[in-house]
Parts: structure tokens; C-alpha cells; sequence
């Protein structure tokens, strides 16, 4: 197995803080020594395999790889086309419905590994992708039913990332005072018919039994949400993510229409729904959870859910304040998505968060940077199945990033603050170096896998939106 050892200027080292002269040391994909304090003239690792070359220098901050705890990877052909004029979520929908009418197994390829890709040179070396585009125009499955969701795969191993393909339940066309409504238009390639053949369709993607697609990719499941899966079919979905001891995703209180639906429908809160149902537990995520109420809130954090945050896109589609101190206050662990990719840039993600409850509260200070680090690393990758990714420690997986803190957005604050500049200065556009499962994938800002990204992006999006 190949040695490798890197020697970082500064290192977030979870439970250490912050630490300069990290020695780092790798093989065969995982972290095997941590030694802070070091310097460059260390001699040699004393392990049999390890080189004798010195340590690969990291010059400024570098953190554990970023965790995309929530990700639709079609969206991504909508940055900006959806910005011209004015609309709400649900306009923005059928905007996205569009695009996911012209996608096929190719297309998809093409434009998940460009917008990956994208993910990588902003840090994430893991990414939660929540897939409900499952079939063709017509809703016939292709001849492999998981074609779809295999183009993903090959897409996140051909941008180097490591891959949770969250595999949506979704069955009917929505919620609203009536009553479900039917699948319609481009919905019907979503649906598998039932719950059932839900389940029948992604075990057919051939899992091992620890439910790993492949060495890059593992399954995971999801409830679309409430106004996507009836009560009577979120059991099976329950089941089978219990049985494989997978992550478990839920969209959740998106917009107040949605609750006032479910109400109608239902006559409980979405929250409350998916509690009787038994949707909610320690490996459950609920996406959003932007209008909950304190009673939903006592419900969630007594089940210990993640919740995944993607300020950018509520932002974006003006779904509301995301109460993510109340969240994190009543015990549900917060992670960070980047959702429809209006923006991807886990440090935006994470400043979101704080800056959210700010004007929520007219106060500042709810949560440090090393809080919201926590998110986009650790917490992030539990949330997805990888708990041991996202921190620099002997035995995790080999995910560093690295942040420049000499450019025009982070120069001057002194080192002792190398978390607070990243957290609240620093963009995307400052990752310089990304190690993902020991191997180098961006250098110098530079994608190594995939050469011509804005070209990869500008064509497959010309592609989607043209057809």
C-alpha cells in the first residue's frame, strides 16, 4: 500500500483544536499517525512500506474533507436560469421538473461528474445525493431499473468523491386540502408503483453486506417526504434501511403549505407523521426542517436526527429561517447540504447557519466555528454512513482540504483565528489542495480528474436545457 505523509502549517484536529506542525501519515486510504508540534526535518516514518521522501508540505489551514449531507445533482443546470424574474418554490419546481424530463443515464453522467467535480474543488470529498430520477420519460424503467442511480456512481468516482446514493421513495404527486394528489407530467419517472418494488429495485443495485455499491459508493434510503410517500408506504422504506443498517434522508416541513396539507390530510404535523410511522431515529436526516413547531422539535430531538441545513437554498428560494438553534438545542445533530447548488460552497453552508440565526434573533454568537466545522465534517459523514470520515485522526479515511489564508479574503487575521477566517471569510475559491481517501484530487486549485470543469459544466447543462 502506498505511504503517504504530509506536514500542514496549521490542522483542525477535532477534540485538539487547533494545532500547527501536524505531521500526517497515510496508507492505503486511512489516516494511521496524527503528531502535532512536528517539524519538517521529522525523519522517515518507521513503517516497512512508508517512503523516505519528506513530508509533502500544506501551507495555510487544512481541515478533514466536507461532508454534502444533501445534494440533487440535475439542479445544478438551473443555477441562474432560475433567478430571472420573480416566483415562489413552487414555480421553481416546475422549472425543475423541466430539466428532469430531458435527462437520460448519458446526460446524467455528464452532468453529476461536472457538478461534482465542482463539489471537489470546493472541499467535499463526500457527497449525500438524494435520487429520485429513476426511470424514463414515461415512467418504463430502463432496461437496468438503476441506471440512473449507477450514472451517479461512475459520476462521483470519476470527480474522486466518495458517494451515499440516498435512493428516494417517491409514489404520488402531492398534498393539498383535497387530498393526494396523482403523479403528473415528469413525476411519473420517480415513481416505482409501490414501496415494495421500491425495495426490490435498489437491492437489484447488488449490495454487499455492508451495503456498499461499490469501494467509492454505499446505498442509503429515502422518504421523499410526506406529500411524495403515503403513511402506509414509508414501513418498507423504514425496513429496508433498518435491515441494512443504512441512513435513512427525509425532506421535512420545506414550506408552511406543505404542514398546512398534511394537516388537511393527515391531521398531524409532517413531524408528527413521521413519528407515528416510526421514520425517525438515530440514523434518520430530515432535510430543511424549516417550519417545525416546538412540539415538533421535542419530537425530533427525542429521536436524535440529523438535520441537514442548506441556507443557500432556502435563502434561494425563500423557504424561511431555518431554526437551527432550536434544532440543535432540543438534541438533533445539524449537517449541511448544498441541495439545488445555487451556490456550492460548504463554508457559505456553514456561515449560513450562524448568520441565519442572527437576524432570527437580533443577537449574534450562536454557534462557533469550530461548531459549524463539526457540521461539514463529522457530523455530516456519520449522517451519510461514513462515521469514520471527517476528522484527521489515525484510522479515519485520508480526507484533507486545505485553505489558503493569503488571499484577499483571508489575509491579515492571525493564526490563532484560522477557523473563525474560514468559517466566516473564506469561500469556495480559497480551497487550494483536496485529498480524498489518500489520493490527490484537486492541486492548487487545479481538479486532477477532471481537467475543464466550467467546460464540463457549460456543456452538459447546454445539453439538458437545449434538448
Amino acid at each position: 500500500m502506498t505511504v503517504r505523509r504530509w506536514l500542514a502549517d496549521l490542522a483542525w484536529l477535532p477534540g485538539q483544536g487547533l494545532r500547527r506542525d501536524v505531521l500526517i501519515e497515510a496508507e492505503g486510504g486511512r489516516f494511521t499517525s496524527v503528531l502535532p508540534s512536528a517539524s519538517a526535518a521529522v525523519p522517515p516514518s518507521a513503517t516497512p512500506l512508508a517512503s523516505p521522501a519528506p513530508p509533502e508540505r500544506l501551507s495555510g489551514l487544512t481541515l478533514p474533507g466536507f461532508a454534502n449531507a444533501h445534494s440533487h445533482a440535475f439542479h445544478r443546470a438551473l443555477r441562474a436560469t432560475t433567478q430571472a424574474g420573480r416566483g415562489t418554490f413552487w414555480t421553481w419546481r416546475e422549472r425543475m421538473y423541466e430539466a428532469a424530463s430531458r435527462l437520460d443515464p448519458d446526460s446524467y453522467l455528464q452532468l453529476a461528474r461536472a457538478a461534482y467535480a465542482e463539489m471537489a474543488l470546493a472541499g467535499v470529498s463526500c457527497v449525500g445525493e438524494f435520487h429520485y430520477l429513476h426511470h424514463q420519460p414515461s415512467g418504463r424503467p430502463y432496461t437496468d431499473p438503476n441506471a440512473m442511480g449507477r450514472a451517479l456512481v461512475q459520476a462521483a468516482a470519476e470527480a474522486g468523491l466518495r458517494l451515499t446514493l440516498l435512493d428516494a421513495c417517491y409514489l404520488t404527486g402531492g398534498l393539498d386540502l383535497s387530498g393526494v394528489l396523482p403523479l403528473a407530467g415528469p413525476q411519473v419517472r420517480f415513481s416505482d408503483g409501490d414501496a415494495s418494488r421500491w425495495a426490490e429495485r435498489v437491492d437489484a443495485l447488488g449490495l454487499d453486506s455492508r451495503g456498499m455499491i461499490s469501494p467509492h459508493a454505499r446505498a442509503g434510503a429515502a422518504i421523499h417526504s410526506v406529500r411524495a410517500v403515503p403513511p402506509e408506504h414509508m414501513h418498507p422504506v423504514v425496513a429496508w434501511a433498518r435491515r441494512r443498517g443504512a441512513p435513512l434522508h427525509v425532506h421535512l416541513s420545506e414550506q408552511r403549505g406543505e404542514n398546512d396539507a398534511c394537516r388537511a390530510v393527515y391531521g398531524v404535523s409532517p413531524a408528527r407523521l413521521l413519528y407515528d410511522e416510526d421514520v425517525l431515529g438515530p440514523r434518520t436526516t430530515v432535510v430543511h426542517a424549516t417550519h417545525v413547531s416546538a412540539s415538533d422539535l421535542e419530537l425530533l430531538g427525542g429521536a436524535q436526527v440529523f438535520a441537514c441545513l442548506c441556507p443557500t437554498t432556502e435563502r434561494d428560494l425563500g423557504d424561511g429561517l431555518a431554526p437551527s438553534r432550536p434544532l440543535d438545542a432540543a438534541g438533533c445533530t445539524l449537517t449541511l447540504g448544498t441541495d439545488s447548488h445555487a451556490v456550492i460552497d460548504m463554508l457559505e453552508e456553514a456561515r449560513g447557519v450562524e448568520y441565519t440565526e442572527r437576524l432570527a434573533r437580533r443577537s449574534r454568537g450562536h454557534f462557533t466555528a469550530e461548531d459549524l466545522l463539526l457540521s461539514a465534517t463529522c457530523d455530516g459523514h456519520t449522517s451519510l454512513g461514513w462515521p469514520d470520515a471527517g476528522e484527521i485522526a489515525p484510522g479515519t479515511w485520508a480526507d484533507l482540504v486545505t485553505i489558503s489564508l493569503e488571499s484577499v479574503r483571508t489575509a491579515g487575521a492571525d493564526d490563532s483565528l484560522a477557523l473563525e477566517t474560514a468559517v466566516f471569510s473564506a469561500s469556495a475559491a480559497d480551497v487550494r489542495d483536496v485529498v480524498i481517501s489518500g489520493q490527490d484530487v484537486v492541486r492548487d486549485g487545479v481538479h486532477l480528474l477532471v481537467q475543464d470543469v466550467p467546460g464540463e459544466l457549460s456543456r452538459s447543462i447546454r445539453a439538458v436545457l437545449a434538448t
